[in-house]
């Protein structure tokens, strides 16, 4: 019955409309030269005080909730919040001239440069963030504009701009080497800014970073050289800039799918007693950016996808309040599942549960692939979420727990409305750890269950699908080192156990009346 507890999440958001030509598409689209795409798409860039403004933004750093998120007008690009705030409950949403100097920050080995105007006016802008302040970049390690364009031209390094004007540039690490050239380097860097930055996050709701003693990192990218190309370690250069001294760590892929791996992981560990206090982290994909610009394009709609995602989250020994992670409830998608939807969502959904007696409709609400559907029904996937609660409310009806005609309000009590980017691995299931562990603490649902899913053969070694998932539930308060004694742990366990008998004797009576 002791479980670990999720003490806290952040998420973040990174402004960067100048990292768009860095996207896969664009670089396809450049060596393809489709000058006419490129050029529209860069006529339909958002300015950041629209970025901030956009609900679904809101909702992601923690100044909107789900619900009033789904009551907002639609479609959301065109209702912008009025007076929206760029720092929100659970962390922020960066300007590109902050992430640019954090990008600097993150860089160990000198190769980022920025100019020595950018860099005064940079630092101003650091002093008065409330987690970065102590950042003061090296005006020394300046490089004029003149300098910075014959690396950019000569392809030893990619172009920072800012309104069109070199700014800065990221170096390549490595003459020959493709794992180390300047545009990794670039993907690379961003990833750990990104993350160090939700991290710091953390620290704003009251965790202290240096109790941490592990570090998973989740994200979809992987730094390595020819050696050893997706080696790591980003978990390690994370926590040395976001103070978690006393922390080892490693990094963890599995597609869109390695958050919620990572969750399950870091709760295994607490539990095992191997660590007390685990942070999972990830940070953003540039590949990702206007990943749907073509289609977004020809529907009229803006470019969405135009900034970095990062979040964090602290898995800890049972403190006897915050939400547990109830490890005796995981889903996985083994390698004889199959990849019919049915088969994904019994091995992810159904057979959890079923083991220790609970029903589908028992669990509050579904964090699933939580995209943001106004970037993904241009392109034609339609309304990932809902198409995901959808079949959970088939397998209820199935399984005899659901009428059909509740089948679509099953979905609206149920789901939840998709938010996040597709920046791949950040909508995957994590991105409602935040907002239910806020509802599980103020009473509004006693659960909710992450499903993190992905695909494997985007690596072309399996066309095997992937998923794990895990229940997230109230705290029952049966905690480590509370200072109860031996009795009132006994009575703890002896009421929760009543209620499980109470529950399941429930479920007998009411199947006996069915039949």
């Amino acid at each position: 019955m002791d479980f670990p507890v999720i003490k806290g999440a952040s998420y973040i958001l990174a402004h960067t409309p100048d990292f768009i030509p860095f996207g896969s598409n664009q670089v396809f689209a450049k060596k393809a030269e489709d000058h006419e795409y490129l050029s529209e798409l860069k006529q339909k860039l958002r300015p950041f005080k629209d970025v901030v403004a956009y609900p679904a933004n809101q909702c992601f750093i923690g100044n909107l909730t789900p619900e009033q998120l789904d009551n907002t007008a639609k479609p959301w690009y065109q209702n912008a919040m009025a007076d929206a705030e760029r720092f929100g409950r659970f962390g922020e949403i960066m300007p590109q001239e902050e992430f640019f100097a954090l990008l600097k920050h993150s860089d160990v080995f000198d190769l980022v440069k920025l100019t020595p105007e950018f860099i005064e006016q940079a630092n101003n802008s650091l002093s008065r963030h409330p987690l970065l302040s102590h950042v003061v970049l090296d005006e020394k390690a300046a490089m004029d504009t003149g300098e910075m364009h014959a690396l950019v031209e000569a392809h030893h390094a990619e172009p920072l701009t800012m309104n069109g004007e070199l700014v800065g540039c990221v170096k390549q690490a490595h003459d020959q080497d493709e794992n180390l050239s300047a545009h990794i380097i670039l993907e690379n860097l961003s990833v750990k800014a990104s993350g160090v930055l939700a991290a710091l996050h953390l620290k704003q709701q009251g965790m202290d970073l240096a109790k941490v003693d592990y570090i998973i990192e989740c994200s979809e990218e992987a730094c390595g050289d020819i050696n050893q190309r997706g080696g790591g370690n980003f978990a390690k250069s994370i926590g040395e800039l976001a103070g978690c001294e006393a922390a080892t760590g490693s990094d963890l892929r599995g597609f869109c799918a390695a958050p919620a791996h990572a969750i399950v992981h870091a709760a295994a560990l607490v539990k095992s007693g191997v660590f007390k206090n685990v942070m999972v982290v990830a940070g953003g994909a540039v590949a990702k950016l206007a990943m749907n610009g073509r289609d977004h394009l020809k529907k009229d709609v803006p470019v969405l996808e135009d900034a970095l995602a990062g979040f964090a989250t602290i898995i800890s020994e049972n403190d006897g309040v915050s939400p547990i992670v109830n490890t005796d409830i995981v889903g996985r998608h083994t390698i004889g599942t199959g990849s019919s939807p049915q088969a994904v969502v019994t091995s992810l959904v159904s057979a959890p549960l079923k083991r220790v007696g609970m029903s589908i409709p028992e669990v509050d609400r579904f964090s699933t692939e939580m995209q943001n559907a106004e970037i993904t029904k241009p392109a034609g996937a339609g309304d990932v979420p809902e198409a995901n609660y959808k079949m959970i409310a088939a397998l209820a009806v199935k399984e005899g727990h659901l009428e059909r005609k509740q089948l679509m309000e099953f979905v609206k009590q149920h789901g939840i409305p998709g938010y996040a980017l597709t920046q791949g691995h950040i909508p995957s299931g994590v991105p409602y750890l935040g907002h239910g562990r806020d509802a599980i603490l103020n009473g509004d649902i006693n659960n909710f269950m992450v499903v993190g899913k992905g695909s494997l053969f985007l690596g072309r070694m399996t066309n095997q699908f992937d998923g794990i998932s895990t229940l997230i539930e109230k705290n029952r308060g049966i905690a480590k080192d509370t200072g109860f004694d031996g009795t009132e742990a006994r009575t703890l366990v002896a009421e929760a156990m009543k209620d499980v008998a109470e529950r399941l004797l429930e479920k007998a009576e009411q199947k006996a009346e069915q039949e």
